[in-house]
């Protein structure tokens, strides 16, 4: 890297501007992968263009460690100053685009927490409407995008971290709810002579390696389940799970760990993988809900497709006034 003696007075130029925008998303993301995936790069492009930031700035804007990346202070000073550029940007462009579009396309957002087969009827309804495009993303970035308006609605899985919400906006749970069951691999001892259908206690699965997410991806749903797993005594050897749900069940069918997925992924039929209902399932349910604005929940908006297949559950938050 440069010294700071030796850098020129212009550090960036516009040329160089995407490597802001590169970075504020890796800093969000905390992670070269996933952020990768939502800027549609490959890792190794991206890798580059930081280094080449920080080549330029002179010093390292993040820690590199096992577990992802973590801002230095340098890259926290840095974040906080290109940030109103960021925003600057974002305002500017949606305006040009307001200015050049005729009209939105409407967009739904899908949580990818449980199996897509739960949305058949739904997408069924919404095939008539050409203009509506539908998202699939975990739930916390849905959220995200319809607070910032790049999602009309999102179906959300809760419980889930909620911000004070924007005037008009309301989160309602949805009708469908799953409970958890434990995905076992067949070769575990706790496998042989299962019953098809018998409820396991998770007080049995104890001590075993169990596929979980990390705290910061969900941090309302982790901190939900362990407070039920605390309540059954049951203490699993945490290990980090895959984003893509078909390389974690191969990874179970293998033998390396359990998971615990939502009741509508037995659907899938994966050999070598064991799905039991645990008598704890009340504890660890998993509901959708809506995310949206008054806008979206009108009558031939995208709201009134999802109520419809998904039915309405009770307690719907207000809108926040």
């Amino acid at each position: 890297m440069t010294t700071p003696a030796s850098r020129s007075p212009w550090l960036l130029g516009p040329r160089e501007f995407h490597w802001l925008w590169y970075f504020a998303v890796i800093a969000e993301e905390r992670s070269l992968r996933r952020a990768a995936e939502r800027l549609f790069l490959s890792q190794p492009p991206l890798s580059r263009q930081l280094r080449a930031l920080e080549d330029r700035l002179g010093f390292a804007l993040f820690h590199r460690h096992s577990r992802g990346l973590a801002l230095t202070a340098e890259g926290e000073r840095v974040l906080a100053a290109v940030r109103p550029l960021l925003d600057l940007q974002e305002r500017v462009f949606t305006e040009l685009a307001q200015l050049s579009a005729p009209a939105p396309v409407k967009a739904l957002g899908l949580t990818t927490a449980v199996e897509q087969g739960v949305f058949s009827a739904l997408e069924e309804e919404l095939r008539a409407a050409a203009s509506l495009h539908l998202v699939r993303a975990p739930s916390p970035r849905l959220l995200r995008d319809v607070l910032r308006g790049r999602l009309d609605a999102a179906v959300v899985a809760l419980p889930l971290e909620i911000p004070a919400l924007p005037e008009g906006f309301s989160v309602t749970p949805l009708g469908h709810a799953e409970a958890l069951l434990a995905v076992l691999p067949e070769g575990w001892p706790v496998c042989r002579g299962l019953r098809e259908g018998r409820a396991l206690s998770l007080r049995e699965l104890s001590g075993l390696p169990l596929f979980w997410f990390r705290r910061e991806e969900n941090p309302a749903w982790f901190d939900h389940a362990l407070g039920a797993f605390r309540l059954a005594g049951f203490a699993p050897r945490l290990m980090e799970e895959a984003p893509e749900h078909d390389v974690l069940l191969a990874r179970i069918a293998r033998g390396e760990a359990m998971g615990l997925f939502p009741a509508s992924f037995a659907a899938i039929r994966r050999e070598g993988v064991h799905f039991a209902p645990l008598e704890e399932g009340p504890l660890l349910t998993l509901r959708l809900g809506l995310v949206a604005d008054a806008r979206a929940l009108g009558q031939g908006a995208p709201g009134e497709a999802v109520f419809r297949c998904l039915g309405r559950g009770e307690n719907p938050s207000p809108p926040a006034s």
